[in-house]
């Protein structure tokens, strides 16, 4: 499977498994039920989505700016780096809200997702290519469509 459609089987089973996943454990985290911590799940996975657009858009348009191409490990370090302090800004005083807690109990809850995803994401990647085979960009030459 490749192109588009990829792409969007990716995303939807991605995000539907994170939401399962992350719903119980904020729910666990928070002590709210898992339908509470599920709206906030789903809210998190919205403005992922929308901050992933949003970064990479300022991000690169930063990154045209620069005298120096290319994106070795430093820029790579940066970019994830404010992508996750952005995402980080963004969930921690929702979380708060949401869950009635303190700042401090929401950003320990930020991060405990942010080890998750970390983890998840590389698993997720794995089984995912396994079932669907890689992305033509993956592929030896000899196998390109």
């Amino acid at each position: 499977m490749q192109g588009a459609r990829r792409k969007i089987v990716y995303v939807t089973l991605y995000e539907l498994f994170a939401i399962a996943i992350s719903s119980t454990g904020l729910a666990a985290g928070s002590g709210a039920s898992l339908e509470h911590a599920g709206v906030i799940a789903v809210a998190s996975a919205v403005i992922a989505i929308v901050w992933n657009l949003v970064y990479n858009s300022l991000f690169e348009r930063w990154e045209a700016r620069q005298s120096v191409r290319g994106r070795g490990l430093g820029r790579r370090v940066a970019h994830a780096v404010g992508f996750e302090l952005g995402f980080l800004v963004l969930l921690v005083p929702l979380f708060a809200w949401w869950f009635d807690i303190g700042l401090q109990h929401a950003l320990v809850l930020e991060i405990g997702l942010a080890l998750f995803f970390l983890l998840y994401t590389f698993v997720f990647n794995w089984a995912f290519d396994k079932v669907f085979g890689l992305p033509a960009s993956a592929l030896p030459l000899s196998e390109t469509p």
